[in-house]
């Protein structure tokens, strides 16, 4: 009897002499095999195979299970309980010793192509459990935080969506996202009064989230807001900041003070023209081109104190109750040291050979060679030297160390406002750039400067960010790699060479984002109209 193309891909596969299983190869996929051997069999219901070739065995077609039986019976008892196990310990023995990889896979696809639906079930069933299982439940807590903790944040965040389990497990791993805080520039120093962080991690994960957020608001230009302050009648010389407040001093004679949130004039004092203003709650005391200084009480407007001595215009002030000090700098190239409270000069400090442009009272917090912790050191800056005077506990002062430029040819070449000082390291622009020495070796640790600009003044250096001021912008710069972070376009502002009459807010925010919303000023300056112009940190209500 003649047989059908589609009889003789059946007889060879029953009989076991072939390997197509239909005219289109369908038998390469175990589903797809499975689905034409079922055709196959709704066909065959009622067909009988007699004499198969390549056989000597006679097959009845019909079917009642979905496979092809001998004699028409299905065999589900199979072999019996000892046999079975002898012949399994038999495969397996061969499969693991005598087999190559090639031909153990080669073997499977042997089996897998004559197994039937119950059998592929059973094999899915089992797979997806050997595939798909979770190595981070099998590990130990510690070992899996380990692992986590060598994902960069983004891989992190899309490990998450994995699964419950991975998303609880990520969240809580206070290392990974401590790490991550650090590496971005979080400052934990103003939230450890708060106790942001907590045991399980999750804190940790928002404050990462927060501190993000900020940074990226800081890059795209949308961290800060501008806001003019009016209200003086004449040039503004001098500008200082205190917690939340602005101190103006102009040639109107008058000294007002603003709140940075609201932009509202608070208090106005008469007083006498000023080239330099420092204040606190109860007072203010003002720097004069008339070569005195004076101190003003804020809720009188009574001159408490009155400095006199000075023969050229004083510059620059600073003052300390701690130990009841103030410091002038003047254009007679002298360095003065009163007592806060009488009034009488204590001792003048010479040396400089040009205008003493800015003083400063700061306090050592670590022993280095030159000074201990705790002693109180005075700052005197001109445009080419920076001078250390250590305060003795009779409130005198000894020269102890000079600054210059780190080249010997420093014709030409000027110190720019502002100093500053944090007890580990002294910071100063000038023509070349801004320059950074270390407090403890004195040696010169850096050199920042903007491509394309010149006269970069410095408004604040922080472990994380540096503040900077050029003729047009504002500009946030990386402390370590010196590339620029944002900028901040300004309006025509006055910039005197003295740095008086513009400032950085509060500068806190340079050694690294804290996970609550920066507020407050970021810079002030005056403006040829004699207004201020205020760059704030942006809230949600304005």
């Amino acid at each position: 009897m003649a047989l059908s193309h589609k009889q003789e891909a059946q007889s060879s596969y029953i009989s076991g002499t072939g390997s197509v299983v239909s005219e289109n190869n369908i038998g390469q996929t175990p589903k797809a095999y499975i689905a034409y051997l079922h055709s196959l069999v709704d066909e065959a219901e009622n067909m009988e195979v007699d004499n198969v070739s390549g056989g000597n065995s006679t097959f009845r077609g019909r079917s009642c299970c979905g496979h092809f039986h001998k004699n028409g019976k299905c065999n589900e008892a199979g072999m019996q309980k000892t046999q079975f196990e002898k012949w399994l310990q038999g495969v397996s023995r061969t499969f693991v010793a005598d087999l190559s990889s090639e031909q153990r896979c080669l073997l499977l696809d042997q089996i897998i192509t004559n197994c039937g639906a119950e059998q592929l079930k059973h094999l899915s069933n089992h797979l997806e459990g050997f595939l798909k299982r979770d190595f981070l439940k099998l590990l130990p807590p510690e070992l899996g935080n380990y692992l986590l903790s060598w994902l960069d944040p983004q891989t992190l965040g899309r490990s998450c969506a994995v699964s419950k389990h991975w998303n609880k497990m990520i969240s809580e791993c206070d290392e990974v996202w401590e790490k991550n805080c650090r590496i971005i520039g979080y400052n934990s120093l103003e939230d450890e009064e708060d106790d942001v962080t907590s045991n399980n991690g999750v804190r940790w994960k928002a404050v990462y989230k927060t501190v993000l957020s900020q940074l990226k608001k800081l890059k795209d230009g949308s961290a800060f807001d501008s806001k003019t302050l009016r209200g003086h009648t004449a040039r503004v010389y001098a500008l200082n900041y205190y917690h939340g407040k602005i101190a103006s001093g102009s040639d109107d004679l008058t000294v007002r003070l603003w709140d940075v949130e609201s932009g509202q004039c608070l208090k106005v004092l008469n007083t006498h023209t000023c080239a330099d203003v420092k204040f606190d709650e109860k007072m203010v005391v003002t720097a004069s081109f008339d070569n005195t200084v004076a101190c003003w009480d804020w809720e009188t407007g009574i001159r408490l104190q009155h400095f006199v001595g000075h023969t050229g215009a004083v510059f620059c002030v600073d003052y300390c109750h701690a130990v009841q000090l103030l410091v002038s700098g003047s254009a007679d190239m002298t360095v003065c040291l009163w007592d806060l409270e009488k009034g009488t000069l204590l001792q003048r400090l010479t040396g400089h050979a040009e205008w003493v442009t800015q003083v400063l009272i700061g306090w050592c917090t670590v022993d280095t060679d030159l000074f201990r912790s705790g002693d109180c050191i005075i700052f005197s800056m001109d445009k080419v030297e920076i001078r250390l005077w250590a305060l003795t506990e009779d409130r005198s002062c000894n020269l102890t160390k000079i600054l210059s430029y780190p080249s010997e040819q420093i014709h030409g070449q000027t110190f720019l406002p502002r100093l500053q000082f944090n007890s580990e390291f002294i910071a100063c622009a000038s023509d070349i750039g801004v320059l950074i020495w270390s407090f403890h070796s004195f040696k010169l640790l850096r050199r920042i400067s903007i491509p394309d600009c010149s006269n970069v003044f410095l408004l604040g250096s922080g472990s994380i960010f540096t503040l900077l001021l050029d003729a047009n912008s504002l500009h946030v710069l990386d402390s370590h790699s010196q590339s620029r972070v944002s900028s901040w376009k300004l309006p025509s502002c006055r910039k005197s060479k003295r740095g008086s009459n513009f400032i950085a807010g509060d500068v806190r925010w340079l050694n690294g984002i804290s996970s609550h919303s920066e507020r407050g000023l970021v810079f002030a300056a005056s403006t040829p109209d004699h207004s201020l112009h205020m760059v704030r940190w942006r809230t949600q209500n304005r």
